[in-house]
């Protein structure tokens, strides 16, 4: 029966996907479960968020050439670059002042629903550790390569580091000393 299943592309369960089982569910799961509680609980809030990190990453799986795997960390990814547009969003809406100030407290939620899902922000020692690791990899000691090493960093740590936080340490590494 189940060649049958798997013939017509219908779903073949395994006891790795039970409900008994104690891998971690994946993010997929994870964001379809808040939405059906958030509907179940009339949590717009929760219910509108979740529907547009599901709608982004739609987008992004259906884009013209997209090539790749449909797993956790393409919904990591999504997440991540959904939660930097949304600071940046927040960034204009204070500029504005008091006209943006009544879309903030959604922004913010949004904000703290995406970092659920992310890995947990790296502490400044550790970013300083990476930056010292890779100024003394490219030799470089002059202000002007600081582009360089910021991507180098970035690039080895990929989702770890907050490009800000680089940034700052990166410039001060390579601050003239005196």
């Amino acid at each position: 029966m189940s060649s049958q299943l798997a013939r017509c592309g219908g779903p073949i369960f395994s006891l790795a996907s039970s409900p008994m089982s104690q891998t971690p569910a994946s993010i997929e799961a994870q964001i379809g479960e808040l939405l059906k509680e958030a509907m179940r609980n009339k949590d717009a809030r929760t219910a509108d968020c979740i529907r547009m990190i599901k709608t982004k990453h739609m987008e992004r799986r259906t884009a013209a050439g997209f090539k790749g795997p449909l797993d956790d960390s393409l919904w990591l990814d999504v997440i991540a670059a959904y939660q930097k547009q949304l600071r940046k969003s927040r960034e204009e809406y204070v500029a504005v002042g008091e006209r943006g100030a009544d879309a903030l407290p959604q922004l913010d939620f949004e904000i703290a629903f995406c970092a659920r899902f992310l890995p947990k922000a790296a502490s400044d020692d550790e970013v300083r550790a990476a930056v010292r690791e890779t100024l003394t990899r490219l030799g470089v000691s002059d202000a002007k390569a600081a582009g360089r090493v910021m991507g180098e960093v970035m690039k080895a740590n990929k989702g770890k580091f907050e490009p800000s936080s680089v940034k700052r340490i990166v410039d001060e590494e390579l601050a003239p000393k005196g």
